[in-house]
């Protein structure tokens, strides 16, 4: 799953930064489809993204936040626990999430920078508000290809996606899970505990990491 989810950060970080009016006028295929090629070419052939976390994670912010509602996919991965945390902790917990799923799979646009993509079509109506679009990473010869769905919902900001579902597993599912039993066995003060915890560690490695 990890494997997996690293492979979305690269995806995810593939969604351009674009003005409100030109994200309005992109379908959420074409949006993915458009800038593949280009970030692509960027993490290829700029050497100093390579071995440089803090560079990585510059990169993966300026990519993945714009275009991802970290607020619906936290409370979707809290589910009926997100009513028992109060607004200030519901605030901490989107923060907290968003920084765990960048910090620990920003080194994916190194690791999978050989990887393509393929879009497949979608058929849109002008009044559809919420779809998936359907993707898959082309891996090294001999192994089959990765499918990534995207499930995007249309904002005023432009169109956002709050889960990613990939070989099946959805993210959210996937943390729903592990957020479930943290708040069963200590509440929402465990759960945000363990984040804190769990990022501060990660940060701590990355800075390890590019002193070296």
């Amino acid at each position: 799953m990890k494997k997996y989810l690293s492979i979305f950060v690269l995806l995810a970080a593939w969604l351009p930064v674009l003005p409100a009016w030109a994200m309005e006028a992109t379908s959420p295929d074409k949006l993915v489809d458009n800038t593949a090629q280009e970030v692509l070419t960027i993490v290829r052939q700029d050497k100093s993204l390579q071995g440089s976390h803090a560079k990585i994670l510059d990169l993966v912010e300026a990519k993945i936040l714009p275009h991802f509602n970290f607020n619906r996919m936290t409370r979707l991965a809290m589910g009926k626990n997100w009513s028992k945390a109060t607004p200030e902790q519901q605030e901490q917990l989107v923060k907290e999430f968003r920084t765990l799923l960048v910090r620990t799979y920003s080194n994916a646009l190194t690791d999978y920078r050989d990887h393509t993509i393929k879009v497949e079509p979608l058929k849109l109506a002008a009044e559809d508000t919420d779809t998936t679009v359907k993707t898959k990473v082309m891996q090294d010869s001999g192994q089959q290809p990765v499918p990534i769905d995207y499930s995007m919902e249309k904002t005023n900001a432009g169109w956002k996606v709050y889960d990613v579902t990939v070989a099946g597993v959805s993210l959210v599912t996937n943390y729903r899970s592990t957020f479930n039993n943290q708040v069963r066995d200590g509440g929402v003060d465990k759960l945000l505990k363990t984040l804190v915890d769990k990022n501060r560690s990660l940060i701590a490695a990355d800075k390890k990491a590019d002193a070296r």
